[in-house]
Order: C-alpha cells, then sequence, then structure tokens
C-alpha cells in the first residue's frame, strides 16, 4: 500500500476546479473558436510586451475570457458552496445509511489521521460516509467493479484523495496500519475456511490500535458467516456489544482495550 499525499488547501481545490473547467470548455469547442478568444485576448493586451512574457500574458488572458464566459464563481462562493455539500456528506442518511448507524463509533476523535480498513461488497455507502467525516479509507473486495463504482462515486464527492480501493481478499490483503477501525460484511469472509478467518481476524486485531473498533454484521439477507458465539471466541478481551439492526440482522461492535 502506498502513502498517500497530504491534503491539498481548499485554495488549490479551487485552482484545480478553475482549470478543470476551462480545459473543458477549450475541449469541447472548435479550433476555430478557440482562435477567435485568442484573437479576442490579444486586443486586450500591450503590443510593447516582450514576446515571451506576451505569450503567457496571452495564455492567461484567454483563460480569463473563458472563466468570464463559464460565469465559474470566485473562491468565496465556492468555498461556501463546497462546505454546505461537504456538511451534506457527512450525514448518514445521504449515503442510505441509518441516522443511528454504528459506523458513527468507527470515526475516531481524530478522524483526519485515522485510517480505516472496509472490506465486503456492500461497502460503497459505508466507505463513502467515514470518507466524508474525515477518514483515511482502504475498501478492499474481490470484485473489480464494486471496486471501481466505490472509487467512481469517491471521484464524483470529491473524496478521491480520502480513499483507496483494493482489489483483494482478506486473506491475501494486508493493512500498513495501524487502523483505527475495521468494518466488515459477512460477505468479506465468505468463502473462507476457518482457519483463514481467524487468521485474517487476528492480522486486523493486531493492526488495530488500542481504543480502536471493528464491526462485523452478523447476518445480512439470511446470509451468516460468523456466528455470534464464534464473534465472542475470537474477541475474548475486547469490549463486546451487539446494536440490532432492520430485521433480524445485527451489527457486532468490538472495542480494544487501551494497554
Amino acid at each position: 500500500m502506498t502513502p498517500r499525499s497530504s491534503p491539498r488547501s481548499l485554495r488549490a481545490e479551487y485552482q484545480l476546479y478553475v482549470e478543470r473547467e476551462i480545459e473543458d470548455y477549450k475541449n469541447s469547442v472548435s479550433t476555430t473558436f478557440l482562435h477567435s478568444i485568442a484573437t479576442e485576448a490579444a486586443r486586450t493586451l500591450d503590443e510593447g510586451a516582450q514576446l515571451g512574457m506576451r505569450e503567457v500574458m496571452l495564455a492567461d488572458e484567454v483563460d480569463r475570457i473563458i472563466a468570464k464566459r463559464l460565469r465559474l464563481p470566485s473562491y468565496e462562493t465556492w468555498r461556501k458552496r463546497r462546505l454546505k455539500n461537504a456538511n451534506e456528506l457527512r450525514r448518514p442518511e445521504h449515503w442510505g445509511l441509518r441516522p443511528d448507524t454504528p459506523l458513527t463509533q468507527a470515526i475516531p476523535a481524530r478522524a483526519s489521521s485515522a485510517q480505516v480498513l472496509v472490506a465486503g461488497p456492500r461497502v460503497e455507502g459505508s466507505a463513502l460516509y467515514l470518507a466524508a467525516n474525515g477518514c483515511e479509507v482502504t475498501a478492499v473486495e474481490s470484485e473489480v467493479a464494486v471496486v471501481n463504482r466505490v472509487l467512481r462515486a469517491a471521484q464524483d464527492a470529491g473524496l478521491t484523495e480520502k480513499l483507496r480501493g483494493f482489489v483483494a481478499d482478506l486473506v491475501s490483503f494486508t493493512p500498513d496500519g495501524p487502523l483505527a477501525a475495521v468494518v466488515c460484511t459477512p460477505a468479506a469472509f465468505s468463502g473462507l475456511s476457518s482457519v483463514e478467518i481467524e487468521q485474517v481476524i487476528r492480522i486486523l486485531q493486531r493492526a488495530t490500535l488500542d481504543g480502536g473498533v471493528h464491526l462485523i454484521e452478523t447476518l445480512v439477507a439470511g446470509q451468516q458467516v460468523l456466528t455470534e458465539e464464534e464473534l465472542r471466541t475470537r474477541y475474548d478481551g475486547w469490549e463486546i456489544k451487539l446494536v440490532p439492526e432492520p430485521g433480524a440482522s445485527k451489527t457486532f461492535v468490538a472495542k480494544k482495550h487501551v494497554a
């Protein structure tokens, strides 16, 4: 797993937004039309400018004209919209989750530096919700289509820097830790032998920080790979509780004791 780069500032994000909108506009019009914009830009420049400087100024003026035609918002307007949207994305209901979802327990106080692992084919809503709330999320699933769908959704929501996707099963995946939380659906363990399940859980437990939590759905759509008794045995020494979900399903929540 490769380390994440430092997050960009809002100013840098805004500049990328403007550049992307201008570039998309240029790609959408004909070369002849672009030449007409360049001619308009040239008329506004000082004819006495040096050639090298003039070329730079001409390119900047073309971009300024396009930005004006597109009516791109100012930085302050864009920033307010961005923050409003970010607040909406932090709501569990936005991702189709219950307002009282147990996933809130996977978000530590210092979420901006928290590494969270999410595994299973129904990871999209959980992964995006945790990423929107500041966690550094790694989504692991053996189906390429599922991983690609999560990554596309993250891109659409502006959460690309907060989420990584890996096509792998839990047996072949090793976290580079330390993890603040682990979220798994029953299908994440489907097809694994009892020995492999024990191995996976042990590795994830070792990679989890003191005070970190594991959330495992025990029953979804009639599928039960791990029983409550099995989970309690494997999480002996952890603080355990079961959170009821709609229908017959429950979420097994285990918190690692602080040494």
